[in-house]
């Protein structure tokens, strides 16, 4: 029961910020070593695509931000594909208002909240956002969706409510409330927003690619801990596959990049 309750609060944010801050910290430390394959058994990872063995990782920390075997996650190699950035559910929301905004469990948005700034949110009127929620047992790395050229890339919020359930449904507004980072990335005449938005009261996103050009695929960053993935995408920019909704793997094609 005590090792419920200490996964629940740590990776599904449920308890009090500064609960958090103190497990997010012994989980860092090897101290949490012991929890690794209670953790393991809990949500059912599947370590088999890991590219270390169980018995490699010090930390829980180590353990949730580990690495896959480069054949677990093959990128769709279609031309123009836009591929999935992430592990997770994945919601569409289609065809933005006039002032760019969506609904997620019964709560309004504004791409411009979202972004922070107005001007950029014009872009996207009538346009598509697709949300992934990933899940403790996902693999909490985040990778590129298409093959462009990043424009900006910027951090916004200091917040922590949890992105699931919670705290959509009462309130909290993660989606444009929580710390994030916001990335611009182009492909012909469109640009695609890349938000990662964080769950925890500290800064737990991590940027591993700092490249310019980057090809769909390449590794972005990862959580450490909590997580979901907003794609932000113009009218007419990408063609989605049919019943793409529902659970999805980084590297699987969702749509078509309209360039």
């Amino acid at each position: 029961m005590i090792k419920k309750w200490f996964f629940t609060q740590l990776f599904e944010l449920n308890g009090h910020p500064a609960v958090a801050k103190q497990l997010r910290r012994f989980a860092m430390s090897p101290v949490s070593r012991p929890l690794i394959r209670p953790f393991v058994k809990m949500y059912d990872l599947q370590m088999q695509e890991a590219d270390q063995p169980l018995e490699s990782y010090k930390t829980l920390h180590d353990l949730f931000v580990r690495n896959l075997k480069e054949t677990v996650r093959p990128i769709d190699q279609s031309e123009q594909a836009v591929v999935s950035p992430c592990d997770g559910v994945l919601s569409v929301v289609e065809d933005l208002t006039e002032d760019s905004r969506f609904t997620v469990k019964g709560q309004t948005y504004s791409v411009s909240e979202l972004l922070g700034s107005h001007h950029e949110a014009d872009h996207y009127i009538g346009g598509k956002v697709l949300i992934f929620y990933l899940s403790p047992q996902n693999y909490h790395r985040v990778h590129v969706p298409i093959d462009g050229t990043v424009r900006t890339s910027y951090t916004l919020g200091r917040d922590s409510a949890p992105v699931n359930d919670l705290g959509l449904e009462y309130g909290k507004r993660p989606l444009t409330r929580n710390y994030r980072r916001v990335t611009r990335i182009t492909h012909g005449k469109h640009a695609l927003e890349h938000v990662m938005v964080g769950a925890l009261n500290v800064n737990t996103i991590v940027q591993t690619n700092q490249n310019r050009e980057v090809r769909r695929g390449d590794e972005f960053g990862y959580f450490s801990f909590g997580s979901t993935v907003v794609l932000i995408c113009p009218k007419d920019a990408i063609t989605l596959e049919t019943d793409i909704k529902g659970p999805v793997l980084m590297g699987q094609r969702i749509g078509y990049w309209n360039s």
